[in-house]
């Protein structure tokens, strides 16, 4: 990263490219750009560890727009917090979304992480009263926690809870009643918590009752590798009217009797269960292994500014 007042020009370097934001010569000082107009810049060119880490250090004017509301309304630290998770550094994950979130003046409007704690999400869902995306798969948040503060999220509309195996059909009944805008739930849960043979299974329609009970109002679900049955199924198709896209893959207790394969096929969508070996690693390997090339392995805090700086 440079900036020189002759060329009038700055860089800051993303992955191994050194991007320049707003060019020398006739094109205008980049220190005298309106901090808006640098805020949504830097939102689409610079991951957010590095706006944190290194845009910050260009100059005071740099600083102030990455420690302000406008480039924050949108975060998301998905790729970032699964990098610590593989370096051990989960613990990092709470206090940087903590001291994102308080950046964004309660202005965010989506939060998408990994590996969240009860910490975390009690913090950011106090300050979430425009926040209408959230993902937090693989998170440790508990039922207790979520029924506390999912009343402060009555915007949200798209809720990824997938594999977090701390919120139960209590923590949905949660949601359900306090998130009444909610239009799209993702509850996938991982394949290995599914038992070795079809013979041991049991069958949980409870999280699917609870969904068609309380969450009328959704167009989309996600509930792959879920234990329900055709008594599920039949409940969330009859509730959620408004209901056009609907994934159970690898549920294996729904035999879709009945007159129910042909109300499913009515859906603009359907997601049989019935997948094959090619489809199902595919599923999972885009699903729970994805991440975001452009995230840095090393902390959020290494050569950051001061934290009085951060908040």
């Amino acid at each position: 990263m440079e900036s020189t007042e002759n060329s009038k020009r700055a860089c800051v370097e993303v992955a191994n490219d050194a991007v320049c934001i707003a060019g020398g010569g006739g094109g205008g000082r980049w220190d005298e750009l309106d901090s808006e107009i640098l805020a949504s810049i830097f939102v689409r060119i610079v991951p957010p560890e590095l706006m944190v880490r290194s845009v910050a250090l260009v100059c005071r004017c740099w600083m102030e727009v990455v420690s302000g509301p406008n480039c924050w309304t949108e975060i998301d630290l998905e790729g970032w917090c699964r990098k610590c998770c593989m370096a051990n550094r989960s613990h990092q994950i709470d206090p940087v979304v903590r001291k994102i979130v308080r950046r964004s003046r309660s202005t965010f409007r989506r939060l998408s992480t990994y590996r969240l704690g009860n910490v975390g999400f009690s913090f950011a869902a106090n300050r979430g009263k425009c926040l209408k995306i959230l993902q937090i798969p693989m998170s440790e948040v508990t039922d207790e926690v979520v029924e506390k503060h999912a009343g402060s999220l009555v915007n949200l509309t798209f809720l990824d809870v997938s594999y977090c195996l701390k919120i139960t059909a209590k923590g949905l009944k949660a949601f359900g009643k306090q998130c009444k805008s909610l239009t799209h739930l993702r509850r996938n849960m991982p394949m290995w918590e599914l038992p070795t043979t079809l013979e041991d299974s049991d069958v949980h329609d409870q999280e699917a009752l609870i969904i068609a009970e309380t969450m009328r109002g959704l167009q989309r679900l996600d509930f792959a590798f879920n234990r329900l049955s055709d008594t599920g199924v039949d409940a969330i198709l009859t509730e959620c009217k408004a209901l056009t896209h609907l994934e159970i893959q690898a549920c294996w207790n729904v035999e879709l009797k009945g007159n129910l394969e042909e109300r499913c096929k009515k859906l603009v969508d359907f997601r049989t269960p019935w997948i094959d070996e090619h489809e199902d690693s595919l599923a999972v390997s885009s699903d729970i292994d994805s991440t975001g090339d452009d995230c840095d392995e090393e902390s959020i805090y290494s050569e950051s500014p001061s934290s009085s700086d951060l908040d």
